[in-house]
């Protein structure tokens, strides 16, 4: 994947996580400054999801840790580098933990 392809799969993958976010009944501000997409839960916690283009990987950072993506080719997918989670599946779980309340992301 070149960089022209892996910047257009961030940008899509953060316009379907806002697109989500406004259909959501839950108080969460988000902003994308720099290419880097900031959602902020009532208890003033962070979740910040940047791209990194030498890596061509997606960065997640909680307050629980930091998680790194990488695309898989063959399922046309964002998975965790470690242990092969999928993106939207662990972003679900990130913002339920955050937000102490169900949040679900689907992909």
């Amino acid at each position: 994947m070149d960089e022209s392809e892996f910047n257009q799969h961030v940008d899509d993958v953060i316009e379907h996580i806002e697109e989500q976010l406004d259909e959501l009944e839950t108080d969460l501000d988000y902003e994308t400054a720099g290419g880097i997409f900031t959602v902020t839960f009532e208890n003033n916690t962070k979740i910040i999801i940047n791209r990194q283009t030498p890596l061509k990987q997606i960065w997640v950072a909680t307050k629980s840790g930091g998680f790194h993506f990488d695309f898989d080719q063959e399922t046309a997918s964002w998975v965790k580098d470690d242990d092969g989670t999928e993106l939207f599946k662990a972003l679900s779980q990130y913002f339920t933990e955050q937000a102490g309340e169900p949040i679900e992301l689907l992909v």
